[in-house]
């Protein structure tokens, strides 16, 4: 029986995330890069008035945005995730949380932000030729997409499958979708943006893997 659950891959996942310190957590928020400490902060973002990240988890960087007087909405696939951003962060003015697949959540709203933004998340696992167009009717004129996550291996470029469970485990899968930096700034450019910079961040040690990051206007 062949089974492929998005939404109990992500449950799972999130019952296994530890428990965080509060400060800590919002200090490390925008941890765009696999290395603590290292990489870009919320800078990215410009300086919005209004933020949407994709695939929000426990909502840290939400609230950090909050806590600037940005009003932020996570949307996040696993119930999980959200009832554990709400309860850390729910009582925050401007922290929005919401429990959806971001397709049909940015399909069905007629909202926009300034800023949309993805750390290791949505934008990772999710065609985007569906979605930048979906993200770019939901950005205002002028406003900033930025996101990260693992490079692409050499060679190997599009979609990408995985075993959730492992090769031993249920039979549940997830894609990713994984283009060098070149690729990425045309998709972007084929759906309306502008001002792209696509990049590979090195890591702190010159051999270990780098992280993607892109940002780009509306």
């Amino acid at each position: 029986m062949i089974i492929s659950d998005r939404v109990g891959y992500w449950d799972h996942y999130a019952a296994g995330v530890a428990g965080q310190d509060q400060q800590k957590a919002l200090k490390e928020a925008f941890g765009w890069t696999q290395y603590e400490g290292h990489g870009p902060g919320d800078e990215l973002l410009g300086d919005p008035l209004t933020a949407l990240e994709l695939g929000s988890g426990r909502g840290n960087a939400v609230a950090a945005l909050a806590l600037k007087g940005i009003d932020t909405t996570g949307i996040d696939l696993s119930p999980g995730q959200c009832d554990a951003a709400e309860r850390s962060w729910g009582t925050i003015p401007g922290v929005h949380f919401v429990q959806a697949d971001v397709v049909e959540f940015l399909s069905a709203t007629g909202q926009q932000w300034d800023a949309i933004y993805s750390i290791w998340g949505g934008v990772w696992f999710t065609d985007p030729v569906v979605l930048l167009p979906l993200i770019r009717a939901r950005l205002t004129q002028g406003g900033t997409l930025a996101f990260s996550h693992a490079p692409a291996v050499p060679g190997s470029y599009g979609l990408q499958g995985m075993y959730g469970n492992g090769f031993t485990g249920r039979q549940v899968w997830i894609y990713r979708w994984a283009y060098e930096p070149t690729g990425w700034a045309d998709l972007l450019r084929e759906y309306g943006f502008t001002d792209v910079h696509a990049r590979v961040e090195p890591a702190p040690e010159p051999d270990n893997v780098g992280t993607l990051i892109v940002e780009a206007r509306a």
